[in-house]
């Protein structure tokens, strides 16, 4: 991403900025899969209750079934139509919020966030870092999300307000979410540790071989 720099300042003295948007693509978007499949199926949460010897003396919770359910997309870029293609291939709906029109993609477009939340059953960010992203999911998005819905981050921190996210988390507002991404990194909020209902990543969605 390239939020954190001063463009301006490197157009004033000639500096030249590349990024490599291609290169992280596709093991991004597998990542948003993966934390995906760890909140909803509670993957990481099903290590711990047998790692603990939990199994048999007690019963595992149930986790939440992805076919057939809604994928909302929010940001339609490279990594977003990937992670668009998979969710597709699962046998999920797939909707998406952007700021521009894409028709020519197979996709349902909702016209704001707060009408993808309320159709989605997970909810996967894929926005640019910036002012124009940053807290965008608000305590609204995810009452609209539902008690029932996933969140996934492999965005920006920023992206998220994470005191709205923690208490959704805690009340139930949601049902869980797979984080990659904090607003603080990587002495991310210390109340995100104690929650069973959350993934969580160290912003290590590109990190493969």
């Amino acid at each position: 991403g390239l939020e954190k720099l001063d463009l301006a300042a490197a157009a004033r003295r000639e500096i030249k900025v590349a990024y490599t948007p291609d290169v992280m693509t596709e093991d991004v978007a597998d990542a948003a899969i993966g934390l995906m499949y760890g909140a909803a199926r509670l993957v990481a949460e099903a290590d711990r209750f047998v790692r603990a010897g939990r199994w048999g003396p007690e019963r595992m919770r149930p986790g939440l079934s992805l076919h057939r359910k809604t994928a909302g997309i929010v940001g339609m870029g490279r990594i977003g139509q990937a992670i668009s293609r998979r969710c597709a291939g699962l046998g999920m709906t797939v909707a998406w919020t952007g700021p521009r029109a894409k028709p020519e993609l197979p996709w349902r477009r909702e016209a704001d966030l707060q009408s993808l939340a309320v159709i989605s059953d997970v909810l996967i960010l894929a926005v640019p870092g910036g002012a124009s992203t940053d807290g965008m999911v608000d305590a609204e998005v995810l009452r609209a999300l539902g008690p029932r819905g996933v969140l996934v981050n492999i965005a920006r921190g920023a992206v998220v307000l994470e005191e709205a996210l923690i208490t959704a988390l805690q009340q139930g507002t949601i049902a869980g979410a797979g984080l990659d991404v904090f607003a603080r990194e990587p002495a991310l909020d210390p109340r995100f540790l104690t929650l069973e209902n959350v993934v969580l990543a160290p912003h290590s969605a590109s990190l493969t071989r």
